[in-house]
């Protein structure tokens, strides 16, 4: 099954803590499915990449600017991987029903939002009853914390 890793954004912001998670799938050589719930936070997040200092270059694009095949990164608000993508990200509350497809999917949610925590805790028992290896991480002082 995929592994499925729940991270909790406690200290900094979606637009700078994605940038970095994506920075370590580029440095394994890996491609990524960005899945975003709506088209305000599709172009704010392809704004923050093309602007993110750490690390200074994400290649990227979306169904606007870019042909899938071609980039390691794809933002988008559908259930896809255009660019053949292993690894799936999942930010503002965006679910899949194809998890099983990736081998990894990191779900990116925010700690000082209510909504948002419930949510997450509802998508972690149905990855759970799908029979997905979870882990559960949160912002520490020193970076990511594996809690679960």
């Amino acid at each position: 099954m995929t592994e499925i890793g729940f991270y909790h954004l406690t200290r900094t912001p979606l637009d700078a803590a994605l940038p970095k998670l994506l920075g370590r799938v580029l440095a394994q050589g890996g491609r990524a499915v960005v899945r975003v719930g709506s088209a305000p936070r599709l172009a704010a997040l392809d704004a923050a990449l093309w602007l993110s200092a750490d690390p200074d270059w994400l290649p990227h694009g979306t169904e606007a600017s870019g042909s899938p095949e071609l980039q390691p990164i794809w933002l988008t608000e559908a259930d896809e991987a255009p660019n053949a993508a292993r690894f799936l990200f999942l930010v503002e509350g965006a679910d899949s029903a194809r998890l099983a497809d990736y081998d990894r999917v990191l779900d990116l949610f925010d700690g000082e939002d209510p909504a948002a925590v419930a949510a997450a805790r509802k998508r972690w028992a149905a990855a759970k009853s799908a029979g997905h290896a979870l882990a559960y991480w949160q912002q520490g002082e020193r970076g990511w914390e594996k809690k679960a």
